[in-house]
């Protein structure tokens, strides 16, 4: 390993499918080492995993970072939102966790939202409207279809609480991760007691909200990580707001990313509160606001629609009249989690590329259509879209965004954004630095510019036609 110029930090991503571990200089941004171990997920309509996963997986990928690991001062964990990690007074999983995409809960978050008030009282009360993936849907569904797991429950935790806990021993979050729950509210920035009296989740099975800057513990010893005893342990956070560290976003500039969801989101001065529910009010992990929407299926769902053709996932094709609603997992944006994916258009004529691009474009449509409302009433509209996560860097997924947004985008060179933004807010620890400023100081958002193209309204109004048509038979799933 060379010589860095800093003290090393360590930012981990643990999401969905694996955990990331990244040993980075904090007077630079080079990472010096990186690991990596897999999970599983169950697959269907119940999405869960075990979280000892989770903590052997950063066990795993932290070995493989070698000697570097151990020289590092501070360490910070982002993982995937809204994740309901029930564990027993042993400090044990009580049973797997509930994932993010585990549309299950879907009954319980309408009617959840229609006993407190409705979308626009939820909206006000915790800046979202909840649907199936928020974690209050999730304790409703367990208490509701598991009362003895309940019943066994000590403790309630996100899945970045929990490796965050196993480190120092303390339960904590902090205001990004807990902004994704629906029992915080957005106003006060406290648990809300209403909420939670309503879901009979007693205050005490939570972690404490850790601000912004503040030390969330130390890591203790007997743990077999190659930390020394008594290393820094940051706040942590959910996997959106720790990408928007990790590019240093200013307020206005928006980012999309395509990873196994699809998100887009923007740092805002402002707390937002939509009614809609299509655009929910998270909190950032610096003292600012994140809205963001999100669609349960993007690359994943490409990626499967290429398998099944047998096709390259750049193998796409124009010119085809041919709309598919890639819904293969239900979808949270639009809210429609009983949703199947629907292809409408298909002719004699129609080749496998093209409905393969179709793909790309119901994917990318969603997200697209949430913008507007993401971003603030000033923001730039001519400022060029941020986009990262794993598509970003696919020829088929650029052009899809370019085409359909009209907009100039660019593809930061940094890779791991969760990881180095999580390692970002280690720094923040050791330097007194804000961690955006730091990723700012590392340079994280630089990349190449794509120049925009003519917005193609053609399509954007064909799948928006083809969606509100479709609506009544998506709302009902399947064989119903």
């Amino acid at each position: 390993m060379s010589a860095a110029e800093g003290p090393l930090v360590v930012g981990v991503d643990s999401s969905t499918q694996s955990t990331k571990a990244l040993v980075v200089d904090a007077a630079t941004g080079r990472t010096v080492a990186e690991g990596r171990a897999a999970h599983t997920v169950t697959s269907g309509a119940a999405r869960e995993s075990d979280p000892r996963q989770w903590w052997e997986a950063l066990c795993e990928a932290l070995a493989r970072c070698g000697d570097a690991a151990r020289e590092a001062a501070a360490v910070s964990v982002a993982g995937q939102q809204h994740g309901l990690v029930t564990l027993d007074a042993r400090g044990e999983p009580v049973r797997p966790a509930l994932l993010w995409n585990d549309v299950r809960s879907a009954p319980q978050a309408r009617r959840l939202v229609a006993e407190l008030g409705g979308p626009a009282a939820w909206a006000e009360r915790t800046g979202s409207v909840p649907g199936a993936s928020f974690t209050v849907s999730k304790w409703a569904w367990l208490a509701e279809q598991e009362p003895g797991a309940v019943l066994a429950t000590r403790a309630v935790r996100l899945p970045h609480d929990y490796l965050t806990e196993r480190l120092t021993g303390q339960g904590t979050t902090d205001r990004g991760d807990a902004s994704g729950t629906g029992w915080w509210a957005s106003a006060a920035e406290t648990y809300d007691d209403t909420v939670l009296a309503r879901v009979g989740l007693d205050p005490a099975l939570l972690p404490r909200v850790v601000r912004p800057g503040e030390v969330a513990g130390t890591v203790r010893g007997g743990h077999g990580l190659p930390f020394s005893p008594g290393t820094l342990v940051a706040a942590g956070t959910g996997d959106n707001a720790a990408a928007a560290l990790g590019l240093g976003l200013r307020p206005g500039v928006p980012v999309l990313s395509l990873g196994t969801s699809g998100t887009v989101y923007a740092v805002s001065r402002r707390r937002p509160a939509d009614p809609t529910g299509t655009v929910a009010g998270f909190a950032d992990a610096s003292g600012d606001w994140l809205p963001l929407a999100c669609t349960l299926n993007c690359t994943l769902a490409v990626d499967r629609v290429a398998a099944l053709l047998g096709l390259d996932r750049e193998a796409v094709e124009p010119g085809a009249e041919i709309t598919f609603l890639p819904y293969l997992d239900g979808e949270r944006t639009p809210d429609l989690p009983l949703a199947t994916g629907l292809l409408h258009g298909l002719r004699h004529d129609t080749t496998g590329g093209q409905l393969l691009q179709a793909a790309y474009d119901g994917a990318v449509h969603a997200l697209l259509g949430a913008l507007d409302r993401v971003l603030d009433a000033d923001a730039d509209p001519a400022a060029p879209l941020l986009l990262i996560g794993g598509g970003a860097r696919g020829t088929a997924w650029q052009r899809t965004v370019r085409r359909m947004s009209g907009r100039p985008v660019r593809v930061p060179a940094a890779r791991e954004l969760v990881a180095l933004g999580a390692a970002a807010q280690a720094a923040g620890l050791l330097t007194g630095e804000d961690p955006a400023a730091v990723a700012r100081r590392w340079n994280t958002a630089a990349g190449p510019v794509l120049e925009p193209v003519e917005r193609d309204e053609e399509t954007l109004a064909r799948i928006s036609g083809v969606l509100s048509d479709a609506t009544p038979l998506l709302e009902r799933g399947p064989g119903r």
